[in-house]
């Protein structure tokens, strides 16, 4: 077995460990928030939801 297969099986094993990290990371998500709020179109409501500002 040369380098080159070892790159490509580094590459596989990478990618995934990655394919993995997003799946986590769609559910932790859609678990958090709600889907009203993720899609909705104004800017920052999910900041503005997990921080209480008063002037």
């Amino acid at each position: 077995m040369d380098v080159w297969n070892l790159f490509e099986y580094l590459a596989w094993g990478l990618s995934a460990v990655f394919a993995g990290h997003m799946l986590y990371d769609m559910a932790k998500v859609d678990t958090t928030y709600s889907n009203e709020l993720l899609t909705s179109s104004r800017e920052g409501e999910i900041e503005l939801t997990q921080e209480l500002h008063k002037l």
